[in-house]
């Protein structure tokens, strides 16, 4: 593999017109999905499960409806049921989707959508009164009764492009229908007692699932989750208001030998502490996705709506508008923070909208990433006071950036490139890779030894801000571990990256022991009251 990486062919380079650098996860990324958090992809993760017994299966979780707080009653967080949401997977390289699984959202309430009534007034006179409360008692796996509101879903799977293939249900095993169900947010502990109630009753709707031509059981589970992310948010965007670097000698040292005023880690710097998501999981058997190709895929997820929504000016809970018209994806999400800190801001909902076969026009916006010329311009002049030194440009001089897309669009020979080679924004995925136990997990993934983790697909413990921000200003230029050796990529020189080697961090720690070691692996969602 070694000797693969080394001499990966720069002509394939040529042919990838385009570029997408990462930073982080993908909240409110685009001005037109901001009006549509509901279809708001925040996260998207694709790697081969690391749960005891599951080595042959991938998992698949796309996050939802971003920055939630949990105790956003009364209606809390639910589903459009108008919305297509789905995940796409290409298993051949040609930037089309060949398998699709999509999921469809219904709400309802008990008593045919009249909700749960109360009995009010005088003896006598009393009148059945619709309480306005998504649960009236204290619920529970055994017992649900309370509950005043309820989502199901359904997914079907979609083999070809999504637009003309052929369509099959994926069926409830467990229940022998066609339907799931969602469970309840986490809306307090009044209502569900404690955390490990609300983790049984959470629990009791993760699924057995059967797929067409697939011999081995999936899993599926919507709910809610504890965003997994981690992100100095407030301060990255505002001109990236803290030294980027690590202030430590290691992270977590608590030293202050690393450079002078760099952040260093805690976690006060993860603004999305106390946030909830929304979370679409799939567990599917690695043999059903992989189709013909070499074993790697390409993985993304989309969100769609009707072109057409027409409001009811005289609205029930059933019927608030009309939809009609043509499907249109609205939400795109395969790497992190691709529309937020890459694609310029005129043409964010058009990223959106986007697929990655036609990721070409976005070319210069990522052969010639803005982001590390804006942290030279915020930077320079500050490290080289502090450093003593005159470094001329902090940003990497390598144009176009063959090392990003190598990491980003096309993959890495030997480690997750598909069998063909379309230059695209996705996550890239090699199932053949054995996964690594979470006790042996590197949050830096690649870079940190471990072939099964990001950019090899996306771990919910790969801490990409710290990695992303390190390629982005050229890490790969450097030699990089593999099986323990350091090897040099070919794909650029240290010359052209004057701190590829720093350790760029936005001070905000994460690995796998914050997550669960079983699916759906993230970890359960905060309560909206203690």
């Amino acid at each position: 593999m070694k000797k693969q990486l080394k001499t990966f062919s720069l002509s394939i380079i040529a042919t990838a017109m385009v570029s997408h650098s990462v930073l982080a996860s993908s909240h409110r990324e685009a001005p037109n999905v901001t009006r549509f958090p509901t279809v708001d992809s925040t996260d998207f993760y694709a790697f081969n499960s690391y749960e005891d017994g599951r080595g042959d299966y991938v998992t698949l979780i796309a996050n939802y409806i971003p920055l939630q707080d949990a105790y956003g009653g009364p209606n809390y967080f639910a589903m459009d049921p108008h919305a297509v949401y789905s995940i796409h997977i290409d298993n051949d390289g040609d930037a089309v989707e060949d398998i699709t699984f999509q999921f469809r959202f219904t709400s309802s309430l008990p008593n045919d959508n009249q909700g749960a009534a109360l009995m009010v007034g005088a003896e006598g006179e009393q009148k059945a009164v619709g309480v306005p409360l998504k649960n009236i008692g204290p619920i529970s796996a055994s017992n649900q009764t309370a509950a005043n509101f309820s989502e199901s879903y359904t997914v079907t799977m979609v083999s070809g492009a999504q637009s003309t293939g052929t369509a099959s249900v994926v069926t409830n095993a467990d229940a022998g229908t066609d339907t799931f169900a969602k469970p309840l947010d986490y809306i307090g502990n009044k209502t569900f007692t404690d955390a490990a109630t609300y983790s049984e009753y959470a629990d009791s709707f993760i699924y057995s699932a059967s797929i067409a031509n697939c011999e081995q059981m999936a899993k599926v589970f919507v709910g809610q989750r504890k965003d997994p992310f981690v992100v100095n948010l407030g301060k990255t965007f505002d001109l990236v208001n803290y030294v980027p670097v690590e202030g430590d000698s290691a992270p977590g040292a608590d030293d202050g030998s690393g450079f002078p005023g760099g952040i260093t880690q805690d976690d006060a710097n993860d603004d999305l502490m106390d946030k909830n998501v929304t979370s679409i999981a799939i567990e599917v058997p690695k043999a059903c996705i992989t189709g013909s190709g070499n074993g790697s895929v390409g993985a993304w997820t989309t969100a769609s709506l009707p072109q057409a929504r027409i409001l009811n000016p005289d609205a029930s809970f059933a019927n608030t508008e009309v939809n009609g018209g043509a499907l249109t994806q609205v939400s795109r999400l395969g790497n992190p923070l691709v529309n937020e800190l890459v694609i310029g801001l005129a043409d964010k909902d058009k990223f959106s909208t986007a697929h990655p076969k036609d990721d070409g026009q976005f070319a210069d916006y990522v052969t010639h990433p803005t982001l590390p010329e804006l942290l030279n311009i915020l930077f320079k002049d500050a490290v080289n006071t502090t450093l003593g030194t005159s470094i001329e440009t902090l940003a990497p001089t390598n144009f176009p950036r063959t090392d990003l897309v190598t990491a980003f669009l096309t993959g890495f020979p030997g480690v997750n490139q598909l069998a063909n080679v379309t230059a695209s924004e996705m996550l890239r995925l090699n199932t053949g890779i054995a996964a690594v136990s979470a006790d042996q997990q590197s949050a830096f993934g690649v870079a940190g030894d471990d072939l099964a983790g990001f950019p090899n697909g996306r771990r919910p413990g790969d801490d990409v801000v710290d990695i992303a921000l390190r390629v982005v200003m050229g890490r790969l230029c450097y030699p990089v571990p593999v099986a323990g050796e350091d090897t040099d990529l070919g794909l650029c020189t240290p010359e052209d990256a004057s701190v590829g080697n720093v350790p760029f961090t936005d001070g905000a720690p994460l690995d796998a022991s914050m997550m669960m070691t079983s699916f759906p692996y993230l970890a359960m969602p905060l309560p909206g009251s203690e």
